[in-house]
């Protein structure tokens, strides 16, 4: 009884009478030839001279031919398009000859109603014992679900460039609309700026300005709002407007800075705190042809460099100077100097100094930027602006940040200039 139980329960017993076993039985009946027919692939072989020997149903059903129109009357280059007809001659024929193999190669079939069917072919030389070619097979995958992808694939990157073009171009207005578009004419003067943009698609924080006093004094600023975007630019155009205001008020440096401070502080002191780094200068006329005095106050910004007629450099220091924003009562100094013939003052935002030069934690640095502004020295504005610009090319993908450049320079002999 045990016994003729198992063997009721065997695959393909007659007692057994299951689903599983009637599939048992179609898969022992499956033919290597019905493989071969309806495979999910196209299947064809060529006969050396090209001619096509053996050809699928699957295939066949693919471009509505029937078998007799194929077979022996046609070869595998007469079923391509014409440019894959051109491949096939001058590249996947001579590698199979020269390889035994060509695999995974994108061609286009023509069906017999004149539409295209994108395909993958592989296709390998079978050889006598001897090595001698007797003929070549070949299987062929529809690659019409993947040619839909990559056309989607195609269309979604085309929209998508379009859309960063856009944005690069409202970006760049928005950022042009947060300098000024030119500089003023200054007497005894030359000015020069750049501001040089590491990034097309977002907005960054730098600004300067120079700008008119009134009783021949000139005022002049350079910095940099934290972060960058939307955001940041707001905080820019607050910065910009305010120290307009404030100077025009009272153009003491230490009072405008610590205004802006007040209202930056005023302004986001909630969860989104937000600061800038700063230089303010006063420029205030000297006797004729003897150039300008210059007074600063900063807020946690680099130094200010001094070129001077002499062929020397000197960083110009404002100590004490907290970032502007982050205390409601931060104290700010003055530092004063002579901007005479020959001479030039250059402001520039951090990401000049902090622009990577050889490997990851290797930077340009103030010391670097120094013995450069020694070098230039005596140079006017517009040259060493220039120059400047030329560097902040030369870092390439080592520049991360913004940074912006603004030169003031007296002609040496000269009593008066023009801005550039």
């Amino acid at each position: 009884m045990c016994s003729a139980g198992r063997e009721a329960d065997q695959p393909g017993s007659p007692a057994g009478g299951s689903l599983q076993d009637a599939a048992f039985s179609a898969l022992l009946e499956d033919s290597a030839e019905d493989l071969y027919e309806y495979a999910p692939c196209g299947y064809l072989s060529t006969l050396l001279d090209g001619k096509i020997a053996k050809v699928n149903t699957t295939l066949l059903t693919w471009l509505g031919h029937p078998r007799e129109r194929l077979v022996g009357r046609m070869s595998f280059a007469d079923l391509l398009t014409v440019g894959g007809r051109l491949y096939h001659e001058t590249h996947f024929a001579p590698l199979l000859r020269l390889q035994g193999e060509v695999s995974g190669i994108a061609l286009e079939l023509k069906a017999a109603d004149g539409t295209r069917l994108p395909v993958l072919v592989t296709s390998t030389l079978k050889t006598s014992p001897e090595g001698e070619p007797l003929l070549v097979r070949t299987t062929l995958f529809d690659a019409r679900d993947r040619r839909a992808y990559e056309t989607e694939l195609l269309r979604a990157r085309q929209e998508a460039d379009r859309e960063r073009a856009r944005l690069q171009q409202v970006v760049a207005t928005l950022q042009r609309s947060l300098l000024p578009p030119s500089l003023p004419t200054v007497p005894g003067l030359r000015a020069a700026a750049h501001y040089h943009t590491a990034s097309r698609d977002n907005l960054g924080g730098d600004f300067y300005d120079l700008f008119a006093l009134g009783d021949g004094r000139w005022g002049f600023f350079l910095g940099d709002v934290c972060g960058k975007g939307p955001a940041a630019a707001a905080v820019t155009s607050l910065v910009r407007y305010t120290l307009r205001a404030a100077a025009i008020h009272d153009p003491d440096p230490v009072t405008v800075v610590g205004t802006l401070n007040t209202a930056l502080h005023e302004a986001y002191s909630g969860d989104d705190p937000r600061y800038c780094t700063l230089i303010f200068g006063v420029l205030t006329p000297r006797a004729a042809g003897e150039g300008f005095t210059v007074t600063l106050a900063g807020g946690g910004h680099p130094s200010a460099l001094h070129l001077r007629a002499d062929g020397t450099a000197a960083y110009l220091p404002t100590p004490g100077g907290l970032l502007v924003g982050v205390v409601p009562n931060a104290r700010f100094t003055t530092a004063t100097a002579v901007l005479a013939p020959g001479d030039t003052l250059l402001l520039y935002t951090d990401g000049l100094t902090e622009a990577r030069t050889a490997g990851a934690d290797a930077r340009y640095g103030d010391d670097a930027l120094h013995v450069f502004a020694t070098a230039l020295a005596p140079a006017g504005a517009e040259a060493v602006v220039t120059a400047v610009r030329e560097l902040l090319d030369s870092f390439g993908d080592g520049l991360d940040d913004d940074t912006a450049v603004l030169a003031l320079g007296v002609p040496a002999g000269r009593p008066t200039g023009e801005t550039a």
